[in-house]
């Protein structure tokens, strides 16, 4: 057992021992005079001003509120997820001309059984499509990057609206970031139906215009093909001359224009394959149509000379 240590106040005497002694050696002092010292803990635990305890408990604090974090995010990541896809799908939705403003019950009616009202594709380099599940094709439109990437190795989504008109997804590159939609188009696969864009962060009042519906209404009715050649939609600075081809280009926002007419030449282009074999299938009927027509005219011009 530890012995204790008494301090004489009067003289400094230092005594050990299990108690105080009743007179002090040195100075006659009496035990009341003694003072026992207290051990002091010694290590940087018990010490929170010293460097180590500091880092330490630093360290510590950063470790906790990470796995906190971490929990967090993991816990919210499925909510996430589900919420990115509700906003792509709601953008097909817009540019199918369906508005979340106009007749909120309808979108929502229409949101909630997007699965069942939009069928989605897959189209490959030589146009062929085949039909995949709505939510796999949104997954390769989670970020930019991924659209890019798709239209790289030509594995192309593709939406299709129940009367037939088709959803296109965009991707560009503006004055300071990326720019991003969704077109759609007739069954004619032709006329531009609606447009949704979307910026990274484009100047407010000059190339951020294209994100406004009142912007967007310009491109309602262009087409992509002139004398069966594609041409896209542009945006021509100065005002638009081939008005079934060409759109205003912003005003004061030439940079993000260009992106614009890039953006929907690069991605656009890359459905001719497809384009090409629907144009062809909506043509063939009304070629046959025409024989048929045609032949049974013939046939009645020829009864006709036969009774004369």
């Amino acid at each position: 057992m530890a012995m204790k240590k008494f301090v004489c106040s009067v003289c400094g005497y230092t005594h050990e021992g299990d108690a105080a002694p009743d007179v002090c050696p040195i100075c006659d002092a009496p035990a009341s005079a003694f003072t026992e010292v207290k051990s002091e803990k010694k290590g940087w635990i018990h010490n929170p001003n010293s460097n180590t305890y500091i880092i330490i408990y630093s360290v510590v604090m950063v470790v906790i509120v990470a796995a906190l974090l971490a929990v967090t995010s993991l816990s919210l990541q499925d909510r996430q997820a589900e919420n990115e896809l509700q906003e792509k799908k709601s953008n097909i939705l817009q540019s199918l001309g369906y508005s979340p403003v106009e007749n909120p019950a309808e979108f929502d009616q229409m949101l909630a059984d997007f699965d069942n009202q939009v069928k989605s594709y897959v189209v490959d380099a030589n146009g062929a499509k085949t039909e995949t599940p709505v939510k796999d094709v949104l997954k390769m439109l989670a970020t930019n990057q991924d659209i890019r990437d798709n239209y790289d190795a030509k594995n192309l989504a593709l939406f299709q609206a129940e009367d037939g008109r088709v959803v296109i997804p965009l991707v560009g590159m503006g004055l300071w970031g990326d720019i991003w939609g969704y077109i759609a188009l007739d069954k004619d696969m032709n006329t531009v139906t609606g447009i949704v864009m979307a910026h990274k962060g484009e100047t407010p009042g000059l190339g951020a215009e294209i994100a406004t519906p009142k912007y967007q209404a310009k491109f309602v009715g262009k087409k992509l093909f002139k004398d069966g050649e594609f041409v896209s939609v542009t945006l021509r600075k100065g005002g638009a001359k081939d008005l079934e081809h060409e759109v205003d280009a912003i005003s004061g926002g030439t940079k993000t224009s260009d992106g614009v007419t890039n953006m929907l030449r690069d991605c656009l282009s890359a459905y001719l394959p497809y384009f090409t074999s629907q144009r062809q299938a909506v043509a063939q009927p009304a070629l046959v149509v025409e024989e048929v027509v045609s032949e049974d005219m013939s046939n009645q011009q020829n009864v006709e000379e036969s009774h004369e």
